[in-house]
């Protein structure tokens, strides 16, 4: 560290890292991360839950009945660009020139699909009617009009769609109106969490986007606001500079730009568990700004969410009972025996073969610290395709057994044994979550505390044509949430409609009825 000058030192202090944080980052370089141990899938009836409909009823009249005397709040990560929804037609506007080629020469030549099925489904797309209207009739041919109406589309003297953040694109086209990602999620914060008439909703949004979300606001809560007769509070924050990694060369060195400061990246969605631990409510539920649905499939999303936190609300109703017992040192053996069983059994928590050896106090301490950590219930969905990332039971270094959802980056693809247990993955991970944060004091735990920091990423990217090492910090709802108590549950296939490319706009479920 003695590498560092003045100058990087107060490079440091302005973005509020500390010495030892780019001491600990540059050890993980060096030392490299470790493929994530998987010990097995979870599947139904080990790891995952999945409940009849007479079930799925009774949780969701749980969380009815309880919901009037809880905080709710509706936590959306909404700081991605849509830069990367349109790689696709930003490549077709520097490959084709409409004077010198035509359309159908132009796809004979590039085997270009997506821009295919693009231009076959224009007019299906919710910003036709405005694209069309700005550039009228200019067009002598086919290809002008397609290449028109993407550079429209993109261009910074157009629509600018390419720099807008995705959570506030056009969607979804209704009669007289179109809606984007943050108005759909305003209506289904109106249809599951809202306390009494009002609901409570966070963005985490790029600090350049503010203004346009703030326009949005007015425009969309008014529309919702009378159509759901809900009152909205929503706000915003951003990724902390502070959470940016340090990059290094391809030698562990510190990596400098060409006027010599540290280059520092920012460290992935992980670094919103910073945010996450800022918020303070009962019941928290998470989701990604591009997962929404169109009105036909709102009633089996806002079902499906009910049902995630009735079974949040009912386990912590226990678990709650269980840390008050004891705190107060109540607890006979067949007490203990019991709320070994209730981790073990609903909060999928796994002891070591010593504990049965421990003494009574020994053991109180273990459950005391088992049972006395946030709750996550997670949406899981049936796999349709080639597993990926998903729910896995792992064993760490410590030997430990713990439910984790596991990206296929922290997975060790050369091993035989990891490729077997990937194989029988049966779900994947959506992105949905409802969280508990508090105790049973309705004290806050410091999510902070929680973090396994050895769940990391470390990526190869190239800064002015030099290669260089990248650190992502443990995703949000991987290593960040590592020692949450966890449960997963199967959720419908039709709750998980992201939108990763312009054309995945063109599916049934983002096209209204």
């Amino acid at each position: 560290m003695s590498l560092l000058s003045e100058k990087d030192l107060e490079q440091l202090r302005n973005k509020g890292i500390s010495r030892d944080k780019v001491r600990d980052q540059l050890e993980t370089f060096r030392e490299g991360i470790p493929f994530v141990n998987l010990e097995k899938a979870a599947v139904i009836g080990d790891g995952i839950s999945k409940f009849s409909p007479i079930e799925e009823d009774a949780l969701i009249a749980e969380f009815d009945r309880l919901k009037s005397g809880l905080s709710l709040l509706k936590f959306v990560p909404a700081s991605g660009a849509a830069s990367r929804m349109f790689k696709a037609l930003f490549n077709f506007l520097e490959a084709y020139n409409p004077s010198e080629e035509k359309l159908d020469v132009y796809f004979e030549r590039t085997g270009d699909t997506d821009l295919k099925v693009f231009s076959e489904k224009l007019e299906d797309f919710p910003f036709y009617k405005i694209i069309k209207e700005r550039i009228g009739g200019k067009a002598k041919n086919e290809g002008e009009a397609i290449y028109l109406f993407v550079k429209e589309l993109l261009s910074e003297e157009g629509l600018n769609y390419g720099f807008y953040p995705k959570g506030l694109l056009p969607f979804h086209e209704y009669q007289d109106h179109s809606e984007t990602p943050f108005e759909e999620h305003l209506k289904e914060a109106a249809a599951y969490a809202k306390m009494g008439n009002r609901a409570k909703l966070h963005f985490t949004i790029s600090e350049q986007h503010t203004e346009l979300f703030n326009k949005e606001f007015e425009i969309a809560s008014k529309r919702v606001s009378e159509a759901t007769e809900t009152t909205f509070d929503v706000d915003y924050s951003y990724q902390k500079s502070s959470t940016d990694t340090i990059a290094v060369d391809m030698n562990n060195g510190l990596f400098r730009n060409t006027d010599e400061s540290l280059l520092f990246r920012p460290g992935g969605h992980g670094a919103l568990i910073e945010n996450l631990n800022e918020q303070n409510a009962d019941v928290i539920f998470i989701k990604n700004i591009d997962n929404v649905v169109v009105p036909e499939n709102g009633t089996v999303v806002t079902n499906s969410k009910k049902v995630l936190a009735g079974v949040l609300v009912q386990i912590q109703q226990k678990a709650f009972m269980y840390a008050k017992l004891l705190d107060a040192h109540q607890v006979n053996e067949e007490q203990l025996n019991d709320i070994k069983a209730f981790l073990e059994e609903e909060l999928n928590v796994r002891f070591s073969d010593s504990y049965a050896s421990f003494s009574v106090d020994e053991q109180v301490k273990v459950l005391q610290d088992k049972i006395n950590r946030p709750i996550r219930v997670c949406g899981m969905v049936k796999n349709e395709g080639e597993p990926g990332g998903g729910p896995f039971w792992i064993v760490d270094d410590k030997n430990r057994i713990s439910l984790q959802i596991v990206e296929s980056a922290q997975m060790d693809m050369s091993s035989e044994n990891q490729k077997e247990i990937i194989a029988k993955a049966t779900h994947f991970n959506p992105v949905d979550l409802v969280c508990g944060v508090r105790n049973y004091k309705g004290e806050k735990y410091n999510l902070l505390n929680f973090i396994d920091p050895k769940q990391g990423f470390i990526t190869e990217k190239t800064k002015d044509g030099k290669e260089l090492k990248a650190l992502e910090l443990p995703g949000l709802w991987n290593g960040a949430m590592a020692f949450w108590n966890t449960i997963f549950v199967e959720v419908p296939l039709l709750t998980f409609n992201p939108v990763k490319t312009v054309n995945d706009l063109l599916k049934p479920s983002h096209q209204v009825g």
